[in-house]
């Protein structure tokens, strides 16, 4: 009896279908949205903290501002005031001027807007109001950044209200 034996062809791939290649594209459009997402979300959350500690700048400013002034600058003065003694009203009032208040000028916030300075305040109780309009540039929006945010406002709504209603000890 004769044996033959028959050859085995290697199995090789040529590469990869168009429908593998379009899987793996798909996969990694998919986690490059998902890291940018987060990475945008991080930084807008920056920008927001950054204008807050701002604000906060600014309000400790006016209160040396005020105290040696013994008041608030104007909405005209405005918060240039705080380095620079000749936006001062009267010229009076540059002799008792001690600043600058702030280590830098600070005229833009963090997405290159103009402060908005009001004195007096829109909300009882405060002397001055200190907005960011925030980046989508429009003062009055949701995005706004005040310096009375969580205070209560002049038509009484609560910004901490939705602490105020949790269960805490006291």
């Amino acid at each position: 009896m004769t044996v033959t034996h028959h050859r085995r062809r290697p199995t090789t791939r040529r590469g990869f279908t168009i429908l593998e290649l379009l899987i793996v594209i798909g996969i990694l459009l998919a986690i490059g949205g998902l890291v940018l997402y987060n990475v945008l979300g991080a930084s807008e959350k920056a920008d927001v903290k950054l204008a807050k500690a701002q604000i906060q700048s600014f309000e400790s400013a006016l209160e040396e501002f005020k105290f040696d002034m013994k008041r608030w600058p104007s909405e005209d003065e405005g918060l240039s005031v705080l380095w620079s003694k000749e936006k001062l009203d009267a010229e009076e009032d540059q002799d008792k001027w001690t600043g600058p208040y702030l280590k830098e000028p600070k005229p833009k916030d963090t997405w290159g807007n103009e402060w908005i300075y009001r004195q007096p305040s829109s909300v009882e109780g405060r002397p001055y109001d200190i907005i960011s309009p925030g980046p989508d540039k429009q003062e009055g929006t949701e995005d706004d950044i005040t310096s009375n945010d969580g205070r209560v406002g002049t038509d009484g709504s609560d910004e901490f209200g939705d602490f105020s209603s949790g269960t805490g000890g006291g």
